[in-house]
């Protein structure tokens, strides 16, 4: 399905911007979760080399996001806008903020890149008493991309149909566990067999009542991520001229696992097939640039190894994106 079928994993999303470079080029980018060293930087400064108009980079520290920014300014020949702007995806009233800071930056988005993630061993809670990685990762995503839907459609009524695009930042890790909706906030609450982790996920990594563990850690953001994938589904069924991705990055050495136990890293150190900054950017630029993936069916929203691939089965439904979709607006007080 995509331009490119020798792409692997082991493709480098430098070399994926050069083949897509004139995809780059004059459009304005929104970027979330960019800080020093991390993913996001890595996609900030890829993208920089190919002359789009406008760079906005979204994170939680004013001091991080001016390091990345000044960075990028002392690189670029072009003179790239870059403007950064402080988002807290934990907190609605700072996604608010942010979205109107943007609005005034620009009436257009032609890519918005949700890279933002958390991740914890221990449960905590959003501003607004929200589980804080389904909080932080699908909620915070979901109420920015909607503040900002406007400009996505403005983008997309200027361009051919599915130039525009949306990249939620999902995982593999979406295969441990469905939204659940009947506990999301992981209080103890009961369950029902096809919200639970499926067969294959081991004991210890799942919310057990019987033993007083409401809250397990990669429940917590596998859920997450399946909702980043569903919520792709929604937006390519609402927001015309819009295509929406899904992207697994590969396993990637970055600072996400910072909230981890040391048992729970453990188990993340653990992985294979670890990739570079350079080549985890790789399917996220895929999803954000290759014109071919225009085509693709609204229900062909999850990429891995830079290709379309198929989620597990409980990230598939178009009637369970939707149930999120109104759970969304509820979480967020927008219905």
């Amino acid at each position: 399905m995509a331009s490119h079928p020798e792409y692997t994993n082991g493709t480098n999303g430098s070399d994926v911007a050069k083949a897509f470079a004139e995809n780059i080029k004059g459009k304005t980018i929104v970027i979330t979760g960019v800080s020093p060293r991390s993913l996001g930087e890595t996609l900030a400064v890829i993208l920089a080399k190919h002359s789009p108009k406008s760079l906005i980079l979204a994170s939680r520290t004013q001091s991080k996001l001016e390091s990345v920014a000044d960075a990028i300014r002392q690189q670029s020949s072009d003179k790239v806008e870059v403007h950064p702007v402080v988002l807290d995806l934990s907190d609605q009233e700072s996604i608010h903020d942010a979205a109107n800071k943007i609005s005034q930056l620009t009436s257009h988005i032609d890519i918005l890149i949700n890279n933002a993630g958390f991740v914890s061993s221990s449960r905590e809670e959003t501003v607004e008493g929200i589980e804080k990685t389904f909080g932080t990762n699908h909620v915070g995503h979901w109420l920015f991309t909607s503040l900002l839907a406007p400009s996505l459609a403005a983008a997309a009524q200027g361009t051919s149909p599915g130039a525009t695009r949306v990249v939620n930042v999902s995982s593999m890790g979406h295969k441990f566990s469905p939204v659940r909706f009947s506990d999301y906030n992981f209080l103890g609450g009961d369950v029902p067999a096809d919200e639970e982790p499926p067969s294959y996920v081991p004991a210890h990594m799942r919310p057990d009542k019987t033993v007083g563990r409401h809250y397990q850690g990669f429940t917590a953001y596998a859920q997450s991520k399946t909702a980043n994938i569903l919520h792709c589904y929604s937006l390519n069924r609402r927001l015309p001229g819009v295509k929406a991705f899904a992207a697994h990055p590969g396993t990637i050495a970055t600072d996400l696992s910072r909230n981890l136990s040391t048992e729970d890293a453990k188990v993340i150190e653990s992985a294979t097939d670890w990739i570079d900054q350079d080549q985890g950017t790789a399917t996220i630029l895929v999803g954000a640039l290759d014109p071919k993936l225009a085509l693709v069916g609204n229900d062909q929203a999850y990429l891995s190894d830079c290709q379309v691939a198929e989620p597990a089965d409980h990230a598939r439904s178009p009637d369970v994106a939707e149930r999120l979709w109104t759970l969304s607006e509820k979480l967020t007080k927008t219905s």
